[in-house]
């Protein structure tokens, strides 16, 4: 539902807090873009081309009430876009500093929100694989201005808080300290879901799976935070990640023949229930087939696969999987190419559905993602909690540190991160 000018002038009170003052009877929000790079189907061209131009949003075209006046982008290619943009929106300019973008090129915040979408370009990839994107780095310049202008606006980040745990956590203090309004995480959260279904509220969740065909880091955040989008709403709230275990080569193919928690693996069941979901399940046979793969098909298909096995501190089981191909080997392509999610509820009764990602040149799954960043600009507060993101920041870094350590299982008392979903289901329904 869309927001209305009246509800937006009275919420905006609660959008800064060092010194804030309201916004303006009628004046338009302005929004800063700090971006690491701007090219097609970059992470920045999809959130701010549509605070740029809008977006499809309940059977219309709608326009966000409010304007990107202002855009860093620290590394400009060939292929850059963001050039052709502020040629075309006369009201966006393009800033040589993070300070700059913020302050319009003055002495203090002159903006009223902030987009900070450090994804995609040339970044170095640490030992354990994650990629070191600037994240954090470009947080604390933002609340460096926000000290000295003596106010704050609310921000978003994209994706994963950062690859370092402890970076991650301190941004969320400091945001909390600061008391301005702070979002984080992906699209896969809000999309669309097939069936168009959530967990019950106060659903007895046993455990849970997610599956995927990602890769470490940027992918594993993903299936992650999917997941967890759902599982959050079982009875009690969510408590935290008391252990985490990565599997990979012959431990995983264990596991997988195991096909029970206790025994080392995850329920067989539920990983069918899973795939089941699937629209780009790949087929088992060259002429074509459609029945579910077996163990036997799944080392075939996907040889490079690996797990991380989650235990919650109230209980809860939860394992996350990435079925990986050897992609210059059209045998070898994987077991699935979408994101599912199933979970076994108390009683025996199994939730499952498909995140849908339709993967055409629009790539609208985006749409309601900005949907719920134009909430936060416009209200100062975040439509769902920042300690999800920061948990599933926590679940990511954690399963890269038991893979690098050998797969071994390690205790996560750092991931003691509890909180409440909110009760409303918060994903595009259509």
């Amino acid at each position: 539902m869309s927001i209305s000018r009246r509800e937006f002038v009275i919420g905006a009170a609660g959008a800064t807090a060092i010194g804030s003052s309201t916004f303006a009877k009628g004046r338009r929000p302005k929004i800063a873009a700090l971006t690491t790079i701007y090219h097609k189907y970059s992470h920045a061209q999809h959130i701010v081309d549509r605070f740029l131009e809008g977006y499809g949003w309940e059977g219309r075209h709608h326009r966000p009430p409010m304007d990107v006046v202002s855009l860093y982008v620290e590394q400009v290619g060939d292929n850059d876009w963001s050039r052709e943009r502020a040629k075309r929106h006369r009201q966006l300019k393009i800033y040589p500093t993070i300070a700059e973008a913020l302050t319009l090129g003055g002495e203090k915040l002159a903006v009223d929100g902030v987009l900070l979408i450090g994804e995609h370009g040339s970044y170095p990839t640490n030992k354990k694989g994650q990629k070191l994107y600037p994240r954090f780095e470009y947080f604390q310049k933002v609340v460096d201005v926000y000290r000295r202008s003596g106010r704050t606006a609310p921000l978003f980040n994209d994706k994963h808080l950062s690859w370092n745990w402890n970076w991650a956590k301190k941004m969320v203090d400091t945001a909390g300290d600061m008391k301005f309004g702070f979002m984080a995480g992906s699209s896969l959260p809000v999309a669309r879901r097939l069936p168009s279904i959530d967990l019950p509220w106060g659903a007895q969740v046993e455990e849970a799976i997610g599956v995927w065909a990602g890769g470490i880091d940027g992918g594993d955040i993903h299936v992650i935070e999917a997941m967890q989008a759902i599982v959050e709403r079982r009875r009690g709230g969510e408590t935290g990640i008391r252990s985490v275990e990565a599997l990979r080569g012959d431990r995983f193919w264990k596991a997988l023949e195991a096909g029970t928690w206790k025994g080392g693996g995850w329920d067989r069941s539920l990983l069918a229930s899973a795939l089941s979901r699937s629209n780009m399940i790949h087929p088992v046979r060259e002429d074509y087939g459609v029945v579910l793969p077996n163990n036997r098909d799944i080392r075939r298909m996907a040889p490079d696969s690996y797990a991380y096995r989650f235990e919650y501190r109230d209980g809860m089981k939860a394992t996350i999987v990435q079925f990986q191909g050897l992609r210059a080997d059209k045998k070898k392509s994987g077991v699935a190419g979408d994101c599912t999610v199933a979970a076994r509820l108390k009683g025996g009764k199994t939730f499952s559905t498909l995140i849908y990602l339709p993967y055409y040149s629009m790539r609208n799954f985006f749409n309601p993602q900005v949907h719920h960043i134009e909430s936060l600009f416009l209200t100062g507060k975040s439509p769902y909690p920042i300690e999800r993101t920061l948990l599933t920041t926590g679940m990511t870094a954690a399963g890269i540190e038991s893979l690098f350590q050998n797969q071994k299982r390690l205790p996560t008392p750092h991931l003691s991160v509890p909180y409440k979903a909110p009760r409303k289901s918060l994903f595009w329904r259509t």
